[in-house]
């Protein structure tokens, strides 16, 4: 209902609407519509009552609000069922916890913020205000074996997304989006399944947006970035809207021909494919050139004598120099 009445209040352009007009258009009485109102200018929305004329919508917070979110999205799968948090600690945690308890495939977790954000292999993640920072609860048909390439697919979604705002973003195999060769996203892809069957995917994405510089700490400076610090102004709603689209766009695509478009699409943003790299794993270290990736998803190493293969949950990918 609170969706329907900012739509209604949007449409109307900064001119008043009626109460008994909202209320005829969603057939509802004129206190429900009262009552809406009333949350709405409760959860930060700026909206101007007059006797005898009605409501007039002047300005909206700047937050991922459901409401928003979903306000001209038209996705099908992704985003339909939104749970949504001031601050959090984690969105992975509580979307696996919503995961468990039965959430429907796209569900989104959000957060205007997180305390305890962990990106792979257990390291912490920088996720102050003005960042975007969802998970998403995917229920796919395919086999576990093919989870780990929802990484993938989400790497290719938000790229895509910058490059429409003229980002010259690429993809570091496996799961961060780079730009001048700083990080500005780092996805985490969980998952629980059977033997032979998947019982859901989390794909944790954070995404710098608006974040100053100054903010970020010392000891990252010098390695990531946030789009308003490239971009200046950007409408950071607009922006999250265009990455469920492309989420979507590409997990229907999946699930109807696989995933071998989405690898070509990876291939083409990749900033990790022919160069020169030192592969971090537990049990060994070693260096050659990224050649290609696997349809596994493993990233294919030249070492000189053989092609190594190696996966995002073992290893860490350095630049040689």
């Amino acid at each position: 209902m609170r969706r329907a009445i900012l739509e209604l209040l949007r449409e109307a352009a900064g001119k008043y609407l009626s109460g008994e007009d909202i209320a005829a258009r969603l057939k509802v009485s004129r206190t429900a519509v009262w009552k809406h109102i009333k949350e709405l200018k409760n959860s930060g929305y700026e909206i101007e009552s007059l006797s005898r004329s009605g409501y007039r919508l002047v300005n909206t917070p700047d937050k991922l609000l459901p409401e928003l979110v979903q306000c001209g999205l038209e996705n099908d799968i992704i985003g339909r069922h939104i749970e949504y948090f001031d601050e959090v600690g984690s969105t992975n945690v509580e979307a696996k916890r919503l995961a468990s308890s039965g959430a429907a495939d796209g569900t989104l977790v959000i957060g205007e913020c997180q305390n305890t954000g962990q990106g792979r292999l257990n390291r912490s993640f920088f996720c102050p205000r003005g960042g975007i920072w969802f998970s998403v609860i995917l229920r796919p048909p395919f086999l576990p074996q093919e989870a780990p390439k929802c990484t993938l697919m989400a790497a290719v979604a938000v790229a895509d997304a910058m490059r429409s705002l003229k980002l010259d973003a690429g993809i570091k195999w496996p799961n961060d989006v780079l730009c001048q060769g700083k990080k500005l996203v780092g996805i985490l892809t969980e998952m629980s399944a059977e033997v032979d069957q998947i019982n859901y995917v989390v794909i944790g994405i954070g995404i710098n947006a608006v974040i100053p510089a100054e903010s970020f700490p010392a000891d990252i400076r010098d390695r990531a970035a946030s789009m308003s610090m490239l971009l200046g102004d950007f409408n950071r709603l607009d922006f999250f809207r265009q990455v469920l689209r492309n989420l979507e766009k590409l997990y229907k695509t999946v699930k109807a021909q696989g995933f071998a478009p989405l690898l070509t699409r990876w291939r083409e943003l990749s900033v990790t494919l022919g160069k020169e790299v030192n592969v971090l794993g537990i049990n060994e270290q070693f260096s050659g050139k990224a050649v290609d990736i696997a349809d596994d998803g493993a990233l294919l190493i030249d070492i000189g004598n053989e092609i190594k293969k190696v996966y995002a949950g073992d290893v860490s990918i350095r630049p040689k120099n």
